[in-house]
């Protein structure tokens, strides 16, 4: 294996290892925001209160899930580099891809809520706002 081979598989395993902990940390949010929901009501939380705490978890999982996403962006990436024995100068570009592509402030925002709407990440959070909200009617 070249250097330049192991510089780029060096750099999947780190970005791969660090892609599942981003899903780890993702399950860990939603199952904290399943234990506060259950917690509120069982509490007798105010509804807004306990939809707050939902949905400000929910936006912790979008920001979670955005920046998996660009480091799942860099794995595809490296795999194509890998592929055709690119040169050594295209291991650890992650921030300088990342930049070079960076959207403004309504962008970020536009993929925020794009990882919001995907199903995976919106459930259970939407569920769990029409339940309170349900309890709440109720």
């Amino acid at each position: 294996m070249t250097a330049h081979a192991s510089d780029l598989s060096q750099e999947w395993r780190t970005l791969q290892n660090n892609y599942e902990l981003y899903e780890r940390n993702a399950l860990l949010v939603k199952l904290l925001a399943l234990v506060l929901c259950m917690g509120g009501y069982v509490l007798g939380l105010p509804f807004e209160l306990a939809a707050g705490f939902v949905l400000l978890l929910w936006v912790q999982e979008c920001i979670v899930r955005t920046s998996q996403a660009r480091l799942g962006e860099r794995i595809v990436r490296i795999e194509t580099l890998v592929r055709n024995a690119a040169p050594a100068t295209s291991a650890c570009q992650l921030h300088t891809e990342w930049l070079a592509g960076r959207s403004d402030s309504a962008g970020l925002l536009a993929e925020y809520a794009h990882h919001a709407l995907r199903p995976t990440v919106a459930f259970p959070y939407a569920v769990l706002v029409l339940a309170e909200l349900a309890a709440y009617l109720g």
